[in-house]
């Protein structure tokens, strides 16, 4: 059957012009054909995407608890699996069989060439092995930290149960909203062009000299061979900071020049793995929420920060390292966090005061402030800027404003509504039984998930639109922790257990939604799109739970730092960090840190400021309509551009920042042919080979130890950033009191 041509899907009003793609960037990427007689429920789907979901969740749960961790995301599968597919292909029988539930349609190994949309529907298997959340489920951290820290008993049954739940649990809602971030074209989705991309040029054929596939190896190649430079025999350029090399005894001078540690003014990286670390692929985000970010990271980074710390020295900032995730005494010490735990993993008040308050750098603690900023600017400006619409597709379903892509999806049965209710109140109610028969090992109480979802549903389709019109997800980690924190402080599991229901559930439903709009452009029928999602999802938890078990209850002292010997690795780097939250928003409590017993509470303030924000740029937008670049100011994405900093660093933001304007500004606007046919491509090439080179370095040489010692491995040179400025004697290269 030929493919489906665009008059076939002209609706019945009349309509005799197509409805092209309004978004110039999908316009350019995406094809405007369909062929519906591609079978998508063949063996070789079923068998490779089952496979790649069990090797990617147990790759990347069990590299987890190593000291360098690593993830291998599904655009590996993407590229594996073509050439798996095509062999299949060509050695399965094609004999048919009829087989019990198949109707009079006959079931073949082999129904023919392996085709484009089981490639898809291998690739969103894959996706569900490398969950959202850091490449493994979100909850394992939980299970994680019961055993390994606080030495607590859970059960296997318990801990089954908590994955499941808060991984498939906003499936249900986000199917409910699926209308309004999926089907309106302008909710493109920015992050899944690259996969389109990369799935047709794997597929088509080109007669032209440089084809897409072509390309893509060539990159591909390049890539993984470069990759050894940085990550193995010359890590110093993974962060150049000349400035530090100039001035070598200026702590002020590794302060501003410092990419890892300061303001990284000059610094840059020569590798891609820097550069995608926390912001995903610049040549993916659309110009105008680069352009945000970068107004953000700078408002932050070369105003704010300079002027609290230099000129105001806000919460005794010259006291600290100017950019640091660590927790400090009031005289710059480290804090000992187990100093203040008691016996029963609760905290010990009277060491608490002895020892005195939890400070923070005043970077750390300013990106808390612009953090609740970013949440609260979230609500208001989608309902200013989208709650029309969203209105308008609640009442009339975007009728007449389909685009092309919409209109051939209708071929497809749509999925009946009742499935998404049925799985919302199946995981409701078995996350209900855990937090009634089973409350003894998770520590929440029924009106805890019941909160957790209802803050997790309300901010689902703002952060899906956030997500779908500029590639930026905000998260809700910060916000549950402060919640909960208030309601039951002094409680670390039921901390971690509400922020894992709440936020995760809610990432989960925008990486649902993403998936689907993958399966949009691609013309996957969508009941097969939900099927893969939710086993895959149900499959991958299985197996990070059971890899997570066997290995808490095989290695001895696992996680435990000062009691592994001094070449283990399992430190559970990610773990300690998830420990750290459950002691600060729930053993502490926010009240101590953040409300009126603590340091930081003029930082609530943020919160107003991030509600009243969108709505003076929504005036500004309805006083000056011509003034189109207005409307493109995106408060939740200037505020929350350095939410991710700590960890990510400077060096990360200013390569991301030069390249995306670089690519999407002046190679799309005078090279707009090569940036349609290369510009994903290179994007794909690049992310490929970089993780490809990751998995030979680890398997060949880090986990046999085997490293090199030299100036080019030593880091980027700049100890003195992080000092505080004092002045006064030097101990271990840092100037104290």
């Amino acid at each position: 059957m030929k493919a489906m041509e665009i008059e076939e899907v002209i609706e019945e009003n009349g309509e005799e012009e197509e409805e092209e793609c309004p978004i110039e960037e999908v316009r350019l990427t995406v094809k405007n054909t369909d062929d519906p007689s591609l079978p998508v429920w063949t063996f070789r789907m079923w068998f490779l995407g089952i496979i790649s979901c069990i090797l990617l969740s147990f790759i990347n749960q069990f590299f987890a608890y190593r000291t360098e961790p690593l993830i291998i995301t599904q655009i590996s599968v993407q590229i594996i699996a073509l050439p798996i597919g095509q062999f299949m292909a060509a050695v399965l029988p094609t004999k048919k069989f009829h087989l019990l539930g198949f109707g009079s349609r006959d079931f073949s190994l082999n129904p023919g060439p392996f085709n484009i949309k089981e490639h898809v529907l291998i690739s969103i298997f894959a996706n569900a092995g490398a969950a959202f959340g850091g490449g493994n489920a979100y909850a394992i951290g939980i299970v994680n930290i019961i055993k390994a820290f606080y030495k607590k008993k859970i059960s296997f049954l318990a801990c089954w149960l908590l994955v499941i739940t808060t991984q498939v649990l906003g499936y249900g809602w986000a199917g409910l909203i699926r209308k309004y971030v999926i089907d309106p074209a302008h909710m493109w989705w920015p992050g899944v062009l690259p996969q389109v991309s990369l799935f047709q040029a794997l597929h088509e054929k080109e007669e032209r000299r440089m084809s897409r596939a072509k390309f893509f190896m060539i990159v591909l190649v390049c890539s993984f061979c470069y990759a050894v430079v940085p990550g193995y025999l010359f890590p110093t350029i993974s962060s150049i900071s000349w400035v530090c090399w100039v001035w070598p005894k200026s702590v002020n001078a590794q302060l501003i020049g410092s990419g890892m540690q300061g303001l990284g003014l000059g610094a840059f990286p020569v590798d891609w793995s820097v550069v995608v670390s926390f912001l995903s692929s610049p040549l993916v985000s659309p110009l105008f929420a680069t352009v945000n970010i970068a107004i953000g990271y700078a408002l932050v980074m070369y105003l704010t920060v300079p002027i609290g710390y230099w000129k105001m020295n806000w919460y005794s900032a010259r006291s600290f390292p100017i950019f640091s995730s660590d927790f400090f005494t009031s005289n710059g010490q480290k804090y000992d966090v187990a100093s203040i735990v008691n016996d029963k993993f609760q905290l010990d008040l009277p060491k608490y005061e002895e020892k005195g308050q939890i400070r923070m750098s005043m970077f750390f603690a300013l990106t808390y402030g612009f953090s609740f900023a970013a949440i609260a600017a979230t609500i208001s400006h989608v309902c200013l800027f989208y709650g029309r619409d969203i209105l308008h597709q609640t009442r009339a379903s975007y009728k007449g404003k389909a685009d092309i892509h919409t209109k051939l999806m209708k071929k497809y049965k749509d999925i009946p509504g009742w499935w998404f209710y049925l799985m919302l109140l199946v995981t409701f109610v078995i996350g209900l039984v855990l937090c009634t028969v089973l409350n003894d090992q998770i520590q929440m109480q029924w009106w805890g998930l019941l909160l957790a979802c209802a803050l997790a549903f309300m901010f689902t389709l703002p952060i899906s639109i956030i997500t779908a019109t500029t590639n930026q997800t905000p998260g809700l980690n910060v916000i549950t922790e402060y919640l909960m924190g208030y309601l039951q402080p002094g409680q670390p599991i039921t901390n971690v257990c509400f922020k894992t229901y709440g936020y995760i559930s809610m990432g989960q439903a925008v990486s649902f939604l993403s998936d689907f709009k993958l399966g949009h452009y691609m013309k996957i029928p969508p009941r097969s799109m939900f099927l893969v999602q939710l086993i895959g999802t149900v499959i991958a938890g299985t197996i990070n739970i059971s890899v997570g078990w066997y290995l808490l209850t095989t290695i001895p002292h696992i996680c435990e730092r000062d009691n592994l010997p001094p070449d283990s690795p399992w430190t559970c780097p990610g773990d300690r960090v998830f420990f750290d939250a459950s002691v600060l928003w729930g053993l502490i409590g926010p009240k101590r840190i953040f409300g009126s017993l603590g340091t930081y509470s003029a930082l609530n303030w943020f919160f107003l400021g991030g509600l009243l924000g969108p709505v003076v740029v929504w005036l500004l937008h309805k006083a000056f309509p011509k003034k189109t670049w207005i409307s493109k100011i995106n408060l939740p994405i200037i505020m929350g551009a350095t939410a991710d900093m700590p960890p990510a660093t400077s060096v990360n933001f200013n390569s991301w920042i030069v390249i995306g304007i670089i690519f999407n500004y002046y190679i799309f606007r005078y090279c707009k042919q090569w940036w349609q046919r290369y510009n994903y491509i290179l994007s794909a090439g690049l992310d490929a080979g970089v993780a490809f080179m990751g998995v030979l370095l680890f398997f060949t040489l880090g986990m046999h130890g085997v490293s090199i010692n030299w100036w080019g491995t030593e880091g980027e040179h700049c100890p003195l950033a992080s000092c505080p400025t004092a002045k006064g004697i030097v101990v271990d290269g840092c100037p104290v009191y």
